[in-house]
């Protein structure tokens, strides 16, 4: 299936389809003995979720995100990204479906430090499908909605750590994608710009993003929607 055709697909699928499936999806890999960082693992996240799966390290936190990011495979079962299995599809495939459908925000910040902050949030619109002139206009909004349309001349190093989280919230959201992934979002910040982005995405889920966030710490899990615990490489919901 060509990139055109599986980006149709999805759009097809309909607003029905979970905007993240696991089905039975594992992750192993060799050794002796093979280290089964996934056990079998079903999980629905429809649109509008805000999720959060907690755990300590090593618990399988990373190699579920690099699964639902489409940056590794399960060894055995399925991931649907928009109702389109994804298990077996090309690289370009995955790339474009990565590219359109989903943002994401780690822990470092990933910002280009000689890179303006407008520049950096543009940046991610080179590989999103937007079109060339709405790219400077898509990020000036993102960054007003973080907060930071007076930073967009900044270079990150001169930025707060907060500052530097809500630069790569809005280089994240400025495609439009279907689903947030973030990865220890507040694990480099302290307790008021944690509170800032936790606060931000309480905004994002409230205008209908869904949000997926990994971390380690039980205050950032209690904001979600819905709980997920991660130990020893099997999920469970918590109520």
């Amino acid at each position: 299936m060509s990139v055109l055709e599986l980006l149709d697909a999805a759009e097809d699928v309909g607003p029905q389809a979970p905007v993240l499936e696991l089905r039975a999806a594992t992750r192993s890999f060799a050794g002796d003995p093979p280290v089964h960082a996934l056990h079998q693992t079903d999980l629905v996240v429809q649109a509008g979720d805000y999720v959060s799966v907690i755990g300590p390290s090593g618990s399988g936190k990373s190699t579920l995100l690099n699964l639902l990011g489409l940056l590794d495979r399960p060894t055995e079962g399925e991931y649907l990204l928009d109702g389109i299995p994804t298990r077996d599809s090309g690289e370009r495939e995955r790339a474009a479906l990565r590219a359109g459908h989903i943002g994401f925000v780690f822990q470092a910040f990933h910002l280009m430090p000689h890179r303006t902050v407008l520049e950096n949030v543009m940046l991610a619109t080179l590989y999103s499908g937007v079109p060339r002139a709405e790219r400077r206009e898509r990020a000036m909004s993102a960054l007003d909605r973080v907060g930071l349309a007076h930073r967009t001349d900044f270079l990150p190093t001169v930025l707060s750590g907060g500052e530097r989280q809500r630069t790569a919230v809005a280089r994240a959201v400025v495609a439009q994608p279907r689903v947030l992934l973030a990865d220890e979002p507040t694990g480099n910040l302290d307790s008021e710009s944690t509170s800032a982005v936790l606060d931000l995405f309480d905004e994002l889920h409230a205008d209908g993003l869904t949000l997926l966030v990994i971390t380690h710490d039980a205050d950032v899990s209690a904001r979600a929607q819905r709980r997920v615990r991660i130990a020893d490489g099997h999920l469970r919901e918590l109520t």
